[in-house]
C-alpha cells in the first residue's frame, strides 16, 4: 500500500452538497456579522440616548443614526472586516471592527465640528453609548469566532493534489487527490483538461501540489489561471527558510530575511527605552553610588565588569555589569557559567546578583543604543550548554541577533535564567527569543518590563 493509499485512508470525505453548504454559510455568516454589527451600534445609539433623555426625537436625528450605520458598514467592508477570516480569527476579527468603528466616529467628529454642533453633542452620554457599542462590537465578534471553529473548524477547505512525488507524513488525513488515478495533469495545450482542473478547484479555498521538480512549473502556471490560493511543496529550500519572492531584474530570488521591525517600530522601541531609562538612571543613581563604593570596599579591582557581548546584526559590543567576581577569577569570555555555591562571587557580588542589581550600569547600554530594555539576553561568546557552544546546539541561535539585545526578555520573565548545564536550557531561551522577535509589539515590551519586577529575585540568581 503506498503513502497516498494510506493517506487517503484518514482523508475527510466532501461531497458536493457539503462543499457548496460550506460555501453557503461563509455567506451567510459574514452577513450576520453585517448584521450584528448594526445592532451593536443601534444599542449605542440607543443607550445614549436613554441618558440624554429626549422630548422627542427628530426626523433628522434618524437620518444622522441611520446613514452613520451605512458608513460604519462601508468602512467596515473596506476594511475587511467582513472578510471569511474574520469568522475564525478573533484576534483579527475584533481589530478590523475597532478600526472601522473608529473610523466611523472620527468621521462623525469631523462632521459635528464643520457644521459646528461639537458644542450640542451630550458627550457623557455619547461616551457610554460609544463604550457600550465597542463591547457589544468585540463581544458578538468573540462568540461568532467561538462557534464557528466549533461547528466548521477553521472554515478552509483545502486539497492536496499528489503528482508522482511521494506525499510528506504532514499532509495525511487532509483531502487528497491523486492526479495520476483520476486523469487530471495540467496539459497546457488541452483547454478542457484545464477546464476540468478548474471544476475541481471551484469550491476550495487552497490547494497544494506534491509534484515531481520537473513538474513544478506546469502546475504552476495552471494555477495562476485558477483564481485560488496555490501552493506547490518543495522540501530542497526548506534549511533556507524563505520569506517569500522578489523580481529583479528578469531574476527571481528567494527573500530569507528582514528586519523583524520596520523603521516605525523601531522609533517606538527606542522611544520607550529612552522614556525609562533616562528617569530611571536618575532615581537610581543614589543606589548605584553605594553599589559602587559596596564592591570597591569589598574587594580590590575596578567596580565595573566590561565583557564582548554579540549585539544587534552580529556585531559585537562591551556589556557593562558591576563586579560580582574577585578579579583573578573572572571568566572574560564566559565558557564557565555562574553557580549557586560559586567560590569566585564576591561577598557583595552574591548580594547584588541574587537581587539582579548587577544589571543595572545595562542602563548605560542602553543609553548608547547598544542595548534595549527589552530583547534577547546577549550572551558571552565562550557560553556554552551541555560542554556546546550555544550557537551549535541549535543554527537559528543566530536569528536572534535580528533585535537589539535586551537587559530582560520573555525567556527571563519566564524562569529561563541561570546556568546553562544542558542543551535543553539553551533551546528554552531560544524558543522564546524568537517568539518574542516573531511577535513584537510595543504593549508586549511594557507587559515584559511589568512582569520583570516579579523575577528580580530568581532561585536561577545568583
Amino acid at each position: 500500500m503506498t503513502k497516498i493509499d494510506l493517506a487517503l485512508q484518514g482523508a475527510p470525505i466532501r461531497t458536493p452538497l457539503a462543499k457548496v453548504a460550506r460555501r453557503n454559510a461563509k455567506i451567510w455568516l459574514c452577513l450576520s456579522l453585517m448584521a450584528l454589527d448594526a445592532v451593536a451600534l443601534a444599542v449605542g445609539f440607543a443607550v445614549t440616548l436613554m441618558i440624554e433623555q429626549p422630548r422627542s426625537i427628530s426626523d433628522g436625528l434618524l437620518t444622522a443614526m441611520l446613514g452613520a450605520l451605512f458608513v460604519h458598514a462601508a468602512i467596515a467592508f473596506q476594511n475587511q472586516a467582513y472578510n471569511p477570516r474574520c469568522l475564525t480569527h478573533p484576534i483579527k476579527s475584533c481589530r478590523q471592527t475597532l478600526l472601522s468603528f473608529a473610523t466611523t466616529l472620527f468621521v462623525f467628529l469631523l462632521v459635528a465640528f464643520s457644521l459646528r454642533v461639537t458644542g450640542k453633542v451630550p458627550r457623557l452620554a455619547l461616551g457610554v453609548g460609544m463604550v457600550s457599542a465597542m463591547a457589544l462590537l468585540v463581544g458578538q465578534r468573540l462568540f461568532i469566532c467561538h462557534m464557528v471553529r466549533r461547528a466548521f473548524g477553521d472554515m478552509t477547505a483545502e486539497l492536496v493534489i499528489v503528482d508522482g512525488a511521494n506525499l510528506p507524513t504532514a499532509y495525511f488525513g487532509r483531502e487528497i487527490l491523486d492526479a495520476r488515478a483520476s486523469g487530471l495533469c495540467t496539459d497546457l495545450d488541452d483547454p478542457y483538461m484545464l477546464d476540468r482542473l478548474g471544476t475541481v478547484l471551484q469550491d476550495y479555498d487552497r490547494v497544494t501540489i506534491v509534484c515531481t521538480p520537473e513538474r513544478r512549473a506546469e502546475w504552476a502556471r495552471a494555477l495562476k489561471g485558477v483564481n485560488i490560493l496555490g501552493e506547490i511543496v518543495m522540501p530542497e529550500i526548506a534549511d533556507l527558510g524563505p520569506l517569500t519572492t522578489r523580481q529583479r531584474g528578469g531574476v527571481t530570488t528567494l527573500v530569507v530575511s528582514w528586519g523583524p521591525l520596520n523603521r516605525a517600530n523601531r522609533v517606538k522601541k527606542r522611544a520607550l527605552d529612552l522614556a525609562v531609562t533616562i528617569p530611571a538612571l536618575v532615581l537610581l543613581s543614589p543606589l548605584l553610588v553605594l553599589v559602587a563604593i559596596a564592591i570597591k570596599l569589598d574587594s580590590p579591582g575596578p567596580v565595573f565588569f566590561r565583557q564582548e557581548r554579540m549585539g544587534r546584526g552580529n556585531r559585537i559590543f562591551r556589556i557593562l555589569k558591576f563586579r560580582s567576581m574577585r578579579v583573578e577569577t573572572t571568566d572574560a569570555n564566559g565558557s564557565r557559567s555562574a553557580s549557586r555555591d560559586d567560590d569566585r562571587i564576591t561577598r557583595v557580588g552574591r548580594l547584588i546578583r541574587a537581587t539582579s542589581i548587577d544589571e543595572l550600569p545595562q542602563l548605560v547600554n542602553v543609553l548608547s543604543g547598544e542595548m534595549s530594555l527589552v530583547g534577547p539576553r546577549p550572551h558571552a561568546l565562550g557560553s556554552t550548554a551541555g560542554n556546546e557552544l550555544f550557537w551549535r546546539v541549535d543554527r537559528q541561535y543566530w536569528h536572534r541577533h535580528a533585535l537589539k539585545p535586551g537587559i530582560t526578555g520573555l525567556a527571563q520573565i519566564r524562569g529561563f535564567r541561570g546556568a546553562t548545564n544542558t542543551r535543553r536550557d539553551i533551546v528554552n531561551r531560544l524558543e522564546s527569543d524568537l517568539e518574542y522577535q516573531h511577535g513584537w509589539s510595543l504593549l508586549r515590551d511594557i507587559s515584559i518590563l511589568a512582569r520583570t519586577a516579579q523575577v528580580l529575585v530568581h532561585r536561577n540568581a545568583y
